[in-house]
């Protein structure tokens, strides 16, 4: 058999056509190098050849990676240090541009990509104060920092695709300061909320006092409506009563007037003896 030269070129073509066949996975892009020059890039998956022995096939991942940077300290607006932990998520945009910039080292690529997020992240805190990096400004940073990440990040052949900052802690030397600062605020947030409080119950009391004083006013005013219609009403009952027995309304108006008058045993009167208040009683046949 190995005498048989068709059996020998089969063979020799089922080698050829062996080692020039190459697969790239889904997950993965591919470069093509003849003598270590890049004569083909961004290789899609699937199978493909090449000529064995002159060019050679390098794969990188298409997937989309992490960096989880050590936290760093960066300076603020006020001149205070801030602990900064983040980590970012990119991918290889560019392979030819990948390979040339980094030479298709991953540790390469994390550092330099590393090295640009500390610096965007360092020009983001410094124009802000602590309290604006911490409470309604991170988003703002976030999408700042990827913008301009992403233009230095290109020359690197990659992409970033998602940045975050995980944590802002304070440095121990600021720590206290900046709680004594963040307490004071919240101290004046609270009398200012106090100060309005206060102006607003003096307020409502000032209304309820208000309409308190009209509402007794009103009532004054029916009450003395009420008493002076009783008053017309009686005066009619007693001109009524005087005008159909005028004597007789007279001498009970008296009776009345010696109750009062004579009704305690301690009572002493200094009086005329003929004085009219005692009429009924020197008249007797009345």
């Amino acid at each position: 058999m190995m005498k048989n030269p068709i059996i020998i070129a089969l063979m020799a073509i089922f080698v050829v056509v062996m080692s020039s066949a190459y697969v790239v996975d889904e997950r993965q892009t591919a470069i093509k190098f003849r003598f270590g020059e890049i004569v083909e890039e961004n290789i899609g998956p699937g199978l493909h050849f090449k000529i064995p022995l002159i060019n050679n096939i390098e794969t990188f991942s298409s997937q989309i990676l992490s960096m989880d940077a050590q936290p760093e300290q960066f300076l603020t607006n006020e001149k205070k240090y801030v602990v900064v932990d983040f980590f970012v998520k990119w991918r290889i945009s560019e392979p030819g541009k990948f390979y040339r910039s980094t030479g298709g080292d991953l540790r390469v690529a994390k550092n330099r990509l590393e090295s640009i997020m500390k610096d965007g992240l360092r020009n983001e805190f410094s124009k802000r104060t602590i309290q604006e990096a911490i409470s309604g400004e991170r988003d703002q940073i976030m999408q700042g920092l990827q913008t301009k990440s992403n233009e230095a990040a290109n020359q690197l052949g990659v992409g970033i695709v998602d940045v975050r900052v995980s944590q802002i802690d304070f440095s121990e030397k600021n720590s206290e300061s900046v709680f004594k600062r963040m307490r004071s605020e919240r101290e004046r947030v609270a009398q200012d909320l106090r100060a309005r409080g206060a102006e607003e119950a003096e307020r409502i009391q000032a209304a309820a006092d208000r309409d308190a004083e009209i509402i007794e006013a009103d009532a004054y005013s029916a009450a003395e409506k009420i008493r002076g219609q009783g008053d017309a009403k009686a005066a009619e009952i007693y001109a009524e009563a005087y005008n159909k027995n005028a004597e007789f309304y007279s001498f009970h108006r008296s009776l009345e007037a010696y109750r009062k008058s004579m009704g305690n045993s301690g009572d002493v009167m200094v009086m005329e003896p003929d004085s009219e208040f005692f009429r009924y009683f020197k008249n007797k046949s009345q």
